[in-house]
């Protein structure tokens, strides 16, 4: 069965990136080997260690740059994480510098809320419902 691994993020500094996702949002490393002028750089979450990955990707491309600029302009989110108490998560993250666009909102049968991640995107952290099957699929190890 197909099943994604490696997911990105296109980032404006792979150092800044790096720090902001670790040090801030409690990500762990996970790959980080040259790619030319740029690096092929992974961070997973510290509950998965072995689960999908979010690669760090550089924006170098002026079309990628241009998209994550309109994305930003409009709202638009990069990616979301998902987070098992968002009223607690997003309490963390303020009192870690993290810049909220929105308090955590009831958005149909989940709680959302969007940060700025420094690096040029939106991000959603996301609640879902107790026993939501998305984050049953979530929680299962990869196989």
């Amino acid at each position: 069965m197909i099943r994604i691994t490696v997911t990105n993020v296109l980032v404006d500094d792979q150092a800044k990136a790096l720090r902001f996702y670790t040090e801030i949002l409690g990500f762990v490393k996970k790959k980080d080997l040259a790619a030319g002028a740029y690096r092929w750089l992974t961070v997973v979450s510290p509950a998965a260690p072995d689960g999908l990955e979010l690669a760090l990707e550089p924006d170098a491309h002026p079309a990628a740059k241009a998209f994550k600029k309109a994305m930003f302009a409009d709202e638009i989110l990069a990616t979301a994480f998902a987070v098992d108490d968002i009223q607690a998560e997003y309490e963390r993250l303020k009192k870690r510098g993290v810049k909220f666009r929105s308090r955590p909102t009831q958005a149909g049968p989940v709680t959302v809320a969007l940060f700025d991640d420094t690096c040029g995107n939106l991000i959603q952290i996301a609640q879902s419902p107790p026993g939501d099957p998305v984050e049953r699929e979530a929680a299962l190890p990869a196989r």
